[in-house]
């Protein structure tokens, strides 16, 4: 499948209810090698990427990542309420919820792992906590959910499982020196998957010059 590429960033949502159907080798190994073209400091590649398919280790990755979830959900409702963008953050945490409850189902679990060891982390002395390092691996992450828009995958990207990583590296064999660092469940949507997205726009992110420099 053929899409232009800013039709692709443009329309990358946050996609959580997806069938179980299986994904074909072919178009998981099109997935990966987008991710393979990212650019890293230093063209090291200092990730791996995990493809979980296997039924027990995900059911084992749902009980980690609802875990979290569940009191999560809890806060971001808090958080919410009353706000005017309420209803809107509800159908969100069901979209959630439903992840959470299906995660073990979904075809694919994409787990990106960085190596600290072998990224150029130019900020790790600065007093602040350290940024850099993500630069050599979230490239990949977007790489690959880019490249399920083309596939007519639907994908998100989730962090939680990052409290209890020590199981997750357990759970999965990982060795020391490795970090986890994105899950990426991916699989056919359920619903209508990817479509248009609201970001704030160009005059309001970006400054010319200057912090305080206004765009255009």
């Amino acid at each position: 499948m053929s899409i232009d590429l800013y039709d692709a960033m443009s329309t990358l949502r946050a996609v959580r209810r997806l069938r179980p159907d299986p994904i074909p080798d072919a178009v998981l190994e099109r997935v990966l090698q987008a991710a393979c073209w990212a650019p890293t400091g230093g063209n090291q590649q200092p990730w791996k990427v995990l493809v979980i398919t296997d039924p027990e280790r995900k059911a084992g990755l749902k009980e980690i990542y609802k875990a979290e979830w569940d009191p999560y959900v809890v806060n971001f409702l808090e958080r919410v309420a009353g706000t005017p963008g309420e209803e809107q953050w509800r159908k969100v945490a069901d979209s959630g919820n439903y992840l959470a409850e299906h995660l073990h189902e979904t075809p694919a679990i994409l787990l990106f792992l960085a190596n600290p060891a072998f990224m150029a982390i130019t900020d790790a002395k600065l007093d602040r906590i350290s940024m850099v390092g993500g630069g050599s691996v979230y490239p990949a992450v977007q790489n690959a959910m880019l490249a399920c828009v083309a596939e007519g995958l639907g994908c998100t990207l989730t962090t939680l499982h990052c409290f209890r990583e020590d199981e997750v590296k357990e759970l999965l064999g990982i060795p020391d020196g490795w970090a986890t660092v994105g899950m990426v469940p991916i699989g056919y949507p359920l619903l209508k998957g990817h479509g248009p997205i609201t970001r704030k726009p160009p005059s309001v992110m970006a400054a010319r010059d200057n912090f305080d420099g206004s765009w255009p």
